[in-house]
């Protein structure tokens, strides 16, 4: 059986997410601390055997996955919008703050963890976390089955990173998220037989190493 393993990255820091302001499918590029955590990330995954690197097609994203292609010029970046945060329909561009005060109970809804709700549409039409969590296993498995016995670097959004979490572990999609996901964090998954194993989650000692090295 060919195992594809995936490298599952989320990108870099942008300035809304500094300020918890709702990002979803708003095309937000990385600040200056992005920038430093997809050069901390492209140098930590220098010396790994990737085979293919496949992005989100949101800036954010592209920006982190071209970081890592720079230090692997035999590779194409590839885009994949299957891999796009979860659309959020009016929330999108709002502080979390503010959201709760104009839409509470859509809020509420959404805090409750109620997989179905659909939140109001804005420029763009939401999705519920069930239907996002679908597309998001879905485009992972693609990517898969496009690079069988492989190893892919797949940079994506927080949202798409729990899904995988959820998936791989097992975790009801209405259950509490009680474990991080972090700006360029690295986490390691198989595919196999058709489903998504865990091997290594939350790896960040780049960010701290790259931290030191801008002090000393």
């Amino acid at each position: 059986m060919n195992h594809t393993t995936i490298l599952l990255i989320r990108h870099g820091e942008t300035a809304w997410n500094a300020v918890r302001r709702l990002q979803g499918h708003i095309d937000i590029p990385l600040n200056a601390e992005g920038e430093r955590q997809a050069a901390a990330l492209a140098r930590a995954l220098s010396a790994e055997k990737l085979d293919a690197i496949v992005s989100s097609d949101l800036q954010r994203a592209m920006q982190t996955a071209q970081a890592v292609a720079a230090q692997h010029r035999t590779l194409t970046l590839r885009t994949d919008a299957q891999l796009r945060e979860r659309a959020y329909g009016v929330f999108e561009g709002m502080l979390y703050q503010d959201i709760q005060q104009q839409y509470p109970d859509d809020f509420a809804r959404w805090q409750a963890r109620d997989i179905e709700a659909v939140m109001p549409a804005g420029e763009r039409v939401a999705e519920s976390f069930h239907q996002f969590y679908d597309r998001a296993i879905k485009g992972l498995h693609a990517v898969a089955a496009r690079h069988p016995g492989q190893t892919v670097a797949v940079v994506a959004h927080g949202g798409v990173l729990e899904c995988a979490y959820r998936a791989a572990r097992g975790i009801q999609l209405d259950s509490p998220r009680d474990f991080q996901v972090k700006n360029a964090s690295i986490n390691r998954f198989t595919v196999a037989g058709g489903r998504l194993v865990l091997d290594s989650w939350g790896e960040v000692d780049h960010l701290a190493l790259a931290a030191m090295d801008d002090v000393i």
